[in-house]
């Protein structure tokens, strides 16, 4: 089954593994190739590089889509009869938005977003980049402005960061600290009792901060946004294991990248959601293709002289090893993930840096013979 064909009926799809495996290439270019098929998609982005936004012909990214100049990829060769849009998620701007969305008034939302202690928190609470990854990702499925969306997630090693964010986000509104602080005569009270109320008192006139004030406020205008949280967070999840929504697993042939790739696909059947394929990027290939060196070497020396052909067989045999390596990684990767047909994306000779260069990752994933190309060494009955 081709990639059209596994993504023709989904409205999102995610792109997980591990980092340094070209995941973010791999998502632009299957969000490259269905606009050219005709869909309009946008490619959400993790990646703080400004390389993706130069591959696309885009001055920069920020935390609203961008429609990649029509124009441009006709000029590069690349004709697109769709819509290509793309954006790369601030995590701290969508915690703000999604702040705004989830406040019962304006009042709330400003008291929230200009507390000292939000701001700080916003920013570093654990799993809030995972969080609002899917935030935004539940945002635009929301809207319906795209028939597709591509997520590129955050390259976390530990698969559960990103699949569990919003019950963690949940647990911390929901948490004993946030009731205490809610209590009339919680810990928000005792803090400005007499003893600790002298030390407060002295940290306000040193620093001009009121913390009591502040963690106050904060825990007070987040106690009414708990219901709001609890909502989306529901929302999110039945995004997640919606039938129109799929994983890609992305890897590479290396080993922790590929125990990765496993790892994270068995959590996906924990917990219920769809595995629609598996992508192994950057595979090494056309190495002695079955032939012994002293064959290769016979076949090229009228062309190159006995010395010369020699050094070819001998540098294609020291290749051969990665071929064979990668091969089987790939037949792994396969019986692991119960994937008869992974899709293989093989080692390019140059880095991606325009529309044209995804492009040609883009016809890998999308090639009817894909698995094919690899050859039948990856095959399984």
């Amino acid at each position: 089954m081709t990639l059209g064909e596994r993504l023709a009926d989904k409205r999102v799809c995610i792109c997980a593994g591990s980092g340094g495996v070209g995941k973010t290439t791999i998502s632009a270019a299957i969000a490259l190739g269905l606009a050219r098929r005709g869909a309009k998609v946008a490619v959400v982005t993790i990646d703080p590089a400004r390389r993706l936004a130069t591959s696309l012909g885009l001055a920069e990214l920020d935390n609203e889509p961008r429609l990649v100049s029509p124009e441009l990829s006709a000029r590069q060769g690349v004709p697109i009869e769709g819509e290509l849009w793309a954006m790369m998620l601030d995590a701290k701007r969508t915690f703000d938005d999604l702040i705004v969305r989830l406040a019962p008034d304006s009042q709330t939302a400003e008291e929230v977003l200009a507390n000292r202690i939000y701001k700080e928190l916003s920013s570093a609470i654990a799993g809030s980049q995972e969080f609002t990854a899917i935030a935004k990702l539940y945002e635009l499925d929301r809207e319906r402005a795209f028939d597709v969306i591509v997520l590129d997630t955050p390259p976390s090693r530990n698969a559960l960061d990103f699949l569990d964010a919003p019950t963690r986000l949940l647990q911390f509104f929901e948490g004993r600290a946030l009731k205490v602080f809610l209590a009339p005569t919680g810990l928000a009270a005792r803090l400005a009792a007499r003893g600790s109320g002298m030390v407060f008192a002295l940290l306000s006139r040193l620093t001009g901060v009121d913390l009591v004030a502040d963690l106050s406020v904060f825990f007070r205008a987040l106690g009414g946004l708990i219901d709001g949280f609890r909502e989306r967070a529901a929302g999110v999840d039945a995004l997640l294991r919606d039938p129109a929504t799929t994983f890609l697993v992305v890897s590479s042939p290396e080993r922790e990248p590929a125990e990765e790739a496993i790892f994270f696909a068995a959590k996906l059947r924990e917990a219920g959601m769809r595995c629609g394929g598996l992508v192994v990027n950057r595979v090494h290939r056309d190495g002695l293709g079955g032939h012994e060196p002293g064959e290769v070497a016979e076949a090229l020396e009228q062309q190159l002289g006995g010395r010369l052909a020699r050094r070819v067989a001998a540098n294609l045999a020291d290749f051969d090893v990665l071929v064979r390596r990668d091969e089987r990684a790939i037949a792994r990767l396969s019986d692991e993930l119960g994937e008869p047909e992974p899709i293989v994306v093989p080692h390019l000779d140059r880095d991606v840096y325009d529309l044209a260069g995804l492009a040609g990752v883009e016809e890998h994933l999308f090639a009817a013979a894909a698995r094919e190309a690899f050859g039948a060494a990856t095959r399984h009955p």
